[in-house]
């Protein structure tokens, strides 16, 4: 009940926080704006042509099942690499060597282009869901597990040293000291990964399957239709958004509020 209350008491201090973000949108939209006048509607359609495109396609009902397949594959690929790249980063932290071991290894997958997993998904899993989904998990894996892991062996081992002298319970070491510190590097991870998954699972399906944003996008390419490839473009890019600033931010900022209070974790 607390934690509930607390959330909908910040929600108009979050919704004030975000006018910045509204004016850097609003700044992009106007620059938009700009261009389409100045290389025309067949380069870049402007932003209300693009949007009165994007609303038909919602109101026809072709948007929701293609963004649902996208949705899909990126968000499955996604709670793969989180759940295995964050186990793995945080026990690779407990150990110096596990970390120094580790290092090539993800120097190699964050190297490696996706276009290049891409080509060999489509030779082991064919034309379907798991082309995308593994394209996606191998491109968040690395920067997932790097999260985890700085956040592991960053810290404070006098912190640890003193949990350990006044015999605090593992359970109040974990919810607050381990984990609040071990967010700090996870949410943002995470946050990157979500970006990633979506761009990497568009550009699946275009060369790989038949249905999802990546396919449509396919299609307007065919037939040149540049208004309508912005228009998925807008699509796949607000629902980033809304999972984003909806769903991750807050929850990121409740697990930070111990940071607000003086930089340490909150007594229990």
């Amino acid at each position: 009940m607390g934690l509930a209350w607390r959330w909908l008491r910040g929600i108009p201090a979050y919704l004030w926080s975000g006018w910045g973000a509204a004016a850097s949108l609003l700044l992009f939209v106007a620059l938009w704006e700009l261009g389409a006048g100045l290389y025309g509607p067949l380069i870049l359609p402007d932003p209300m042509t693009t949007f009165a495109t994007l609303w038909g396609l919602v109101q026809s009902g072709v948007a929701w099942p293609e963004l649902a397949v996208t949705a899909r594959r990126a968000l499955a690929g996604l709670l793969l690499a989180v759940t295995v790249g964050s186990a793995l980063g945080l026990l690779a932290g407990l150990s110096m060597t596990a970390s120094m071991m580790a290092r090539p290894w993800i120097t190699l997958l964050l190297g490696m282009p996706p276009i290049a997993w891409l080509v060999l998904a489509m030779l082991w899993f064919g034309a379907g869901d798991g082309t995308p989904v593994f394209t996606v998990f191998v491109a968040c894996l690395p920067v997932v597990f790097i999260g985890a892991l700085q956040g592991t062996r960053t810290l404070d081992h006098h912190l640890k040293d003193m949990a350990r002298a006044y015999r605090l319970p593992w359970r109040m070491r974990l919810t607050d000291l381990y984990l609040p510190h071990v967010a700090a590097y996870l949410f943002p991870a995470w946050i990157t990964a979500l970006g990633s998954s979506w761009k990497v699972a568009v550009m699946a399906e275009l060369l790989a399957t038949s249905d999802g944003v990546g396919a449509a996008l396919a299609v307007t390419r065919s037939h040149l239709d540049t208004g309508a490839s912005l228009a998925w473009i807008c699509a796949v890019v607000g629902s980033l958004l809304v999972l984003e600033y909806a769903l991750l931010e807050p929850v990121k900022r409740e697990l930070e509020r111990w940071r607000s209070a003086g930089g340490a974790p909150p007594a229990a």
